[in-house]
């Protein structure tokens, strides 16, 4: 009976390894010349492969774009939830969601230059930017929502100040989003980066 179900398992293996082919050379297609830029056809010449097949897996551009995003914050939320998830105490936890998060950038910068490519210039059908959409509460960031209950989990428990969550976690996330992004910290090592930022917040959020 198990014998029936070989072709098949198969084939959606072998499917499940062209897609993952596919969302690979999309990463590095947008990492070297850009949303604008990309075409199926030029993936598919990257990924040595015809552009017929990638229309087989996905119906257009957007659909591929689609996909590739949901693949990249999965994989980016997967490893540092990973870290996080390794700590005890919130100040543990918060130490690690910041290492984590600047590690991942400096480990993956094409994911990360794609995903920034994919939410400044992919539009829904009524030609709105990804990064003007408001998302629905039940699919709130992740790693916003992991972030944010650390900071409450460290109040709550009295090692953490009073301060407005949402705020912190808002300058949290922008001083790691900066690292790579902002000129003025390019000539900054990822070691230097990372343990000042986490000293600068420790300061920011311990109760006193």
């Amino acid at each position: 009976m198990n014998q029936d179900h070989k072709p098949e398992g198969k084939q959606s293996f072998i499917a499940a390894a062209r897609r993952e082919q596919i969302i690979e050379a999309a990463v590095q297609t947008l990492d070297d010349i850009g949303y604008v830029n990309a075409s199926l056809a030029k993936i598919a010449k990257r990924a040595g492969i015809s552009t017929a097949l990638i229309s087989y897996h996905f119906s257009d551009k957007n659909d591929l774009m689609n996909h590739l995003l949901i693949k990249l914050v999965e994989r980016s939320t997967s490893y540092v939830l990973e870290r996080v998830n390794q700590g005890h105490t919130p100040e543990e936890k918060l130490e690690a969601f910041i290492a984590a998060s600047l590690a991942y950038q400096v480990t993956h910068p094409a994911h990360q230059t794609a995903l920034i490519e994919i939410i400044f210039n992919a539009r829904t059908p009524e030609q709105v930017p990804y990064y003007k959409l408001d998302a629905d509460e039940d699919e709130e960031d992740a790693l916003v929502s992991t972030l944010q209950h650390i900071l409450r989990e460290g109040q709550q428990q009295g090692v953490f100040g009073n301060f407005h969550v949402a705020i912190m976690s808002n300058v949290i996330q922008g001083a790691i989003g900066e690292f790579l992004l902002n000129p003025s910290t390019k000539d900054v090592d990822l070691e230097t980066y990372s343990s000042e930022l986490i000293s600068i917040i420790q300061q920011a959020t311990k109760k006193l």
